[in-house]
């Protein structure tokens, strides 16, 4: 733990990408496999499940501390992180050791077969062992809240330089549902085995937002345009008899999306297709809110598969009779796909995404203007002589979204953030006019700067009416515009709506508190829009 505690210093101290880079290659040449394993799955995300709640830890390291809970709890908003809170009010350590960061994690992955008296017996020992910094990441993999600063393309990129692997190759081989218990540093690392995961799927290319002018483009000529859906991004692999269907953040979604499994009986042997998936009736999309039910779900029951049936909007060919054709240009890629789709029976959920014909920018500017008519939200621009590649990367692939939809909305309840902003009131909940009163009808998060929330922070606490846990209601008088990529009716919220992406995009200081919008204005949006 000394060794991955070191490194997580050196990475935390530093915003230059190059040190970074650095810290992690001398750690991959150095470190025992097992541990070298477990690092790369923490920084790539695939870090343990929370193995006790935090009211244990509070007690116990109040305890520990010889401090009562009170005082516990009123450090850790200050503080503004529970590991790192734990981690300062303990003792010094009695005991030392240099247990591997495969150790600790080991123990900590033992505690939920333990008894309660056993659990509490164990965390102690460790906290005891254990330097401060050793404690806070310990914390961190205790309550599966670790993090680090450092993207997985720079382990990535350091992996690959410690292993003398090409970067790419080290991407495509970290993809896929391994995890340190069921993969060795061999069978991930140095083996070159194309088909030890026949499931495996390729890294993501990912889009930027265009802001500027798509004049700036070049020629329309070079340029295909597709509308850009609202569902979820997905890979799908037909490979050794099976499919397999991945989501962009690399979670297998197979069983949520049974229908799929046709798949297998039209598209050849070593396909795999990236598009949409989309639930799908009568020819059109259906609401996100419909797809989201399927979210999360080990199995999906019969009324549900009849009520949000999904199709895979095909847009890109990555691997075709089990070549990958990534290098090749868009062009010959979306001229393969459109060749493959054809031939696939009608009623088959695998379907072809089309491309939106254009003259000009101007004529494709107008036809953005009617996305949200087509249930999409805005245009994808892609180079025609683009390759694929992996990652978000400036150039070839652009997106262009339709301006948010937008409502003022009066601020009436207020919460504290977390991490380095728990000292802050960043979650709040907003309302708009139904007559006399306000109905709250969505909450924000994101979109204010920092000076901006301390200015709110220091409002909220001389202007709270009531405290509900750690929730404020606040005296009515501040106006936001609420930003929004759609809203659908819902009859999880008490005011029948839920907004998509809800985010503050401009503190209204100039509108006063009767100009917020009603809940008129809001049915209305949701007539027009949903």
């Amino acid at each position: 733990m000394k060794r991955f505690a070191a490194l997580f210093t050196q990475i935390d101290q530093t915003t230059k990408t190059l040190p970074k880079v650095a810290a992690l290659k001398t750690y991959f040449e150095d470190v025992p496999e097992d541990d070298r394993l477990w690092c790369i799955a923490l920084f790539s995300g695939r870090r343990p499940k929370r193995t006790l709640t935090t009211p244990y830890l509070r007690g116990w390291a109040a305890e520990k501390a010889g401090i009562p809970l009170w005082l516990f709890e009123e450090a850790y908003p200050v503080v503004g992180d529970l590991a790192e809170t734990i981690a300062l009010v303990l003792p010094p350590p009695t005991q030392e050791s240099d247990h591997s960061l495969s150790h600790w994690i080991g123990v900590i992955k033992s505690l939920p077969s333990l008894e309660e008296a056993e659990r509490k017996e164990v965390v102690l020992a460790a906290w005891d062992e254990l330097d401060p910094t050793g404690r806070f990441l310990f914390n961190k993999l205790l309550t599966g809240g670790f993090r680090v600063g450092v993207s997985q393309k720079l382990m990535t990129r350091a992996l690959a330089q410690a292993t003398g692997q090409d970067e790419p190759v080290i991407t495509h081989k970290l993809m896929g549902s391994w995890t340190p218990e069921t993969a060795t540093w061999q069978s991930l690392i140095d083996e070159d085995d194309p088909a030890a995961d026949l499931s495996r799927p390729y890294p993501f290319y990912l889009a930027y937002q265009l802001d500027e002018e798509p004049e700036d483009l070049g020629v329309p000529a070079d340029w295909q345009a597709e509308w850009k859906w609202d569902g979820i991004r997905g890979q799908l692999i037909v490979r050794g008899g099976e499919h397999h269907l991945w989501s962009r953040g690399e979670e297998l979604m197979t069983d949520r999306f049974p229908e799929l499994a046709q798949a297998r009986d039209f598209l050849p042997e070593g396909t795999v297709i990236d598009g949409e998936v989309l639930a799908w009736a009568d020819g059109a999309p259906l609401p996100f809110a419909q797809l989201q039910k399927r979210i999360g779900r080990k199995s999906v029951p019969k009324k549900l598969l009849a009520e949000a049936p999904v199709v895979l909007h095909s847009y890109d060919l990555l691997e075709f009779a089990g070549e990958d054709i990534r290098d090749r240009p868009m062009a010959e890629r979306r001229a393969r796909l459109e060749a493959l789709i054809t031939d696939l029976p009608e009623g088959c959920p695998v379907q072809l995404s089309p491309t939106v014909p254009f003259a000009s920018w101007a004529d494709l500017a107008q036809t953005r203007e009617g996305s949200r008519d087509n249930h999409a939200e805005g245009l994808m621009l892609k180079r025609k002589d683009s390759p694929y590649l992996s990652g978000r990367k400036k150039g070839d692939w652009w997106k262009w979204k339709v301006d948010p939809l937008v409502i003022d909305a009066v601020m009436i309840y207020a919460q504290a953030g977390h991490g380095r902003r728990a000292n802050l009131f960043t979650d709040f909940t907003f309302a708009v006019w139904k007559g006399n009163d306000l109905v709250p009808f969505t909450k924000a998060y994101s979109g204010l700067t920092d000076a901006e929330f301390k200015e709110i922070t220091a409002w909220v606490k001389k202007n709270t009416l009531q405290r509900f846990g750690p929730v404020r209601q606040v005296t009515p008088h501040h106006v936001f515009e609420i930003a929004f990529e759609g809203i659908q009716a819902s009859s999880r919220h008490k005011s029948g709506v839920a907004l998509r992406f809800p985010r503050m995009s401009r503190w209204r200081k100039d509108k006063p508190l009767a100009e917020a919008n009603t809940f008129d204005d809001l049915t209305e949006m949701l007539e027009t829009y949903s």
